[in-house]
């Protein structure tokens, strides 16, 4: 009987931990409607999908968003601020990354993409990152383009609907919700200047997901 117990406690601590290591809970997940994904699967994300719901809805693994989320930060704070992009063709993705450049330092490219911005030397808004985020790679499919042309990684929030082959790396994601946006962008602040040193826990960024959420 005595050896029993230390197994029977062992068992739920290792559970714990391991929900612990998530940085938000799944219901906070669930409730913004990062797990949403749409009535498309391309093959390439087929391994971050959780189900198919009756309506045909395809539902993202939410742990793979979370765990995929801090590997990102973990990429992105390799690079200076200064030499990284994020960019957002979608209404809802604008506000976020602009959140997220303002607490980072990270360059901000919102609403129209122009073309030759990352490969004309000569165009208006020329710029030179070394690191490419994409909100959509579908909307920004113009910045995924001409990343690639010059060599760059890239970064991409992928929907059920995304196709990944010409992304370094994906984070799974309803890319399109308004409250998903922010609570993507939200995350990685957080995990980013985690992992740059900039704040010592979590709990030391004050700014909500609510501040990163677009206006309806």
């Amino acid at each position: 009987m005595a050896e029993e117990k230390p197994a029977e406690k062992e068992t739920p601590k290792k559970e714990e931990e391991k929900e612990d290591d998530m940085m938000a809970s799944e219901e906070i997940y669930m409730t913004s409607g990062a797990h949403i994904g749409t009535r498309q699967k391309t093959a390439d994300i087929k391994d971050f999908i959780y189900k198919v719901r009756n309506d045909g809805l395809y539902i993202i693994d939410v742990k793979k968003t979370d765990e995929r989320i801090k590997t990102a930060a973990k990429l992105i704070s390799k690079y200076n601020p200064e030499d990284i992009l994020v960019v957002s063709v979608r209404q809802y993705g604008q506000k976020p990354i602009k959140i997220l450049a303002e607490h980072t330092g990270i360059q901000v490219l919102d609403g129209r993409f122009r073309p030759g911005t990352l490969t004309n030397p000569s165009a208006k808004g020329f710029l030179e990152p070394e690191l490419l985020i994409l909100t959509d790679p579908l909307a920004d499919v113009q910045a995924l383009h001409e990343a690639k042309n010059i060599g760059i990684p890239v970064v991409g929030l992928c929907d059920t609907n995304n196709e990944i082959k010409c992304l370094d790396f994906v984070i799974p994601t309803n890319n399109k919700g308004r409250r998903a946006l922010a609570l993507v962008y939200w995350l990685l602040a957080r995990a980013i200047l985690k992992e740059q040193g900039k704040i010592k826990s979590f709990d030391s960024f004050k700014p909500t997901v609510e501040d990163f959420e677009a206006e309806i």
